[in-house]
């Protein structure tokens, strides 16, 4: 599928969206770290036939401009919904958040609960993912290592979000309501090969934990799947989204 891009203009700067179909609830697609739209391209043709969609490629990904200041979790939150009114995509929404976009999701639900319908957090990191890092081994912590120090060598790059995760887990916590709206958690059931085994269940715990922000919650394992069922199994994301969408639209 060929995913047909349009540019927003925003105080911050030029962003890249996709926006298709048409229905209610409208429908919020947020990245994981540093990921494009196309990451959603086995779903959005689905997904478009029942509710308006929309996906955008943050500051420094495919063609949006490069971050002029820290990618922090509020400056994301508030660069998204700046988007979202100039292209008149109105709340309430229906926010899905794979992997870092997760963070965003819980972020964007506390500061703005009026405006949220229901949250699918997919492979989604939780504010507690941060203390995983004693589990990782030698080889992982090396190569995080230098990913941070070509990051520091590029002026856009200290701005990317990957550097500002604890001050956005931070503002979560400073935030302790979260409204009582349908929320459900997709978790990939396949190993994580980079990943070692305690830090992997730690890592499922934390998203477990997720359900507990609502009593309407619900939690699906894609078995065939790791960190990207929208790739691996889109079907799952495809009908856990129309189950969604039936209880938000039927309350």
């Amino acid at each position: 599928m060929k995913i047909q891009k349009h540019i927003v203009e925003t105080s911050a700067g030029k962003l890249k969206y996709n926006i298709s179909g048409s229905g209610k609830p409208n429908i919020v697609l947020i990245n994981g770290g540093s990921g494009p739209i196309e990451g959603w391209m086995k779903v959005l043709p689905e997904v478009s036939k029942i509710a308006s969609v929309f996906s955008c490629n943050r500051f420094g990904v495919g063609g949006s401009d490069k971050p002029k200041k820290p990618q922090e979790g509020i400056t994301i939150v508030e660069n998204l919904r700046e988007a979202l009114k100039k292209i008149g995509f109105e709340p309430p929404y229906l926010l899905v958040g794979h992997s870092l976009g997760g963070l965003y999701a819980n972020l964007f639900t506390r500061l703005y609960p009026n405006e949220v319908a229901g949250v699918i957090f997919l492979e989604s990191s939780h504010p507690n993912d941060t203390s995983l890092d004693k589990y990782q081994g030698k080889i992982v912590k090396t190569i995080n290592k230098m990913f941070s120090i070509f990051d520091s060598l590029s002026s856009e790059k200290q701005f990317s979000e990957v550097n500002f995760v604890k001050k956005t887990v931070n503002q979560i916590k400073q935030i302790d309501s979260f409204p009582e709206i349908p929320v459900y958690v997709i978790t990939g059931g396949k190993e994580h090969r980079m990943m070692p085994e305690e830090a992997r269940r730690k890592r499922l715990e934390n998203q477990l934990k997720l359900l507990s922000l609502s009593e309407n919650s619900k939690h699906i394992v894609a078995e065939n799947s790791g960190h990207f069922p929208q790739l691996s199994e889109p079907k799952i994301v495809i009908d856990a989204t129309k189950d969604i969408i039936r209880q938000i639209n039927n309350k």
